[in-house]
């Protein structure tokens, strides 16, 4: 019996092992875009949700889907999250393949998640993923409007899709920004006035109309 259990003994640890000089000795790929494995998707979320479930506190959603709320969360959502999340002009987003692992597209499959778990989400971020804690940029009050928004993106009221599409439409937009040769591709960049507004209207994004406001 005392034979038995060392043999296990050592058997785990060998596997435990294994895995670090697998890991420590680089040969997990580091790329973003590198395919998703099937064990990866099989454990990866549903311990996410698991944990997440574990650690949410039991809070309720304090706001009421009014339309004031339904919009302030569309505008944060479309500004800061539909570049990964998606948006109904561009239901597969245009980061949706470049991270990993790979963020869910809400338009495609829209959250179903209870709304503390959601606001946990948000708040706090995920690990080892390219979604942030936004509690370090964004206000509770914020951060539940964009989970009421997302409780109610597959049943908004069709003047609202109406507008969110108008909004996507205009922020996203279809035109491009060519590359920059390669002098001065690392030279920092000369804001003009006429470039902020390219900028604003190609990518509609907060931190570039920052950055436009302070050039």
């Amino acid at each position: 019996m005392g034979k038995f259990f060392a043999g296990m003994v050592i058997g785990v640890f060998c596997l435990l092992l294994a895995g670090f000089c697998y890991v420590r000795f680089g040969f997990v790929d580091p790329r973003a875009d590198a395919p998703v494995e099937f064990i990866e998707r099989a454990i990866a979320m549903p311990a996410l949700d698991a944990a997440v479930g574990r650690r949410a506190p039991e809070t309720k959603n304090p706001l009421q889907p009014t339309e004031a709320n339904l919009t302030a969360g569309m505008n944060i959502y479309q500004s800061d999250c539909s570049s990964c999340h998606g948006d109904p002009v561009h239901p597969h987003a245009m980061l949706a393949n470049a991270l990993y692992p790979r963020p869910p597209q809400f338009v495609i499959d829209a959250p179903d998640m209870p709304s503390n778990e959601n606001f946990y989400f948000i708040a706090h971020g995920v690990r080892w993923s390219g979604m942030p804690a936004w509690k370090q940029t964004l206000s509770s009050l914020q951060i539940w409007q964009i989970t009421t928004f997302l409780n109610q993106m597959d049943k908004l009221p069709p003047p609202m899709e109406k507008e969110w599409r108008t909004e996507a439409s205009g922020t996203a937009g279809d035109a491009t920004v060519e590359p920059p040769d390669s002098a001065h591709r690392y030279a920092k960049p000369q804001l003009t006035e006429a470039g902020c507004d390219m900028r604003k209207n190609v990518q509609g994004k907060r931190i570039l109309n920052a950055i436009c406001r302070a050039g």
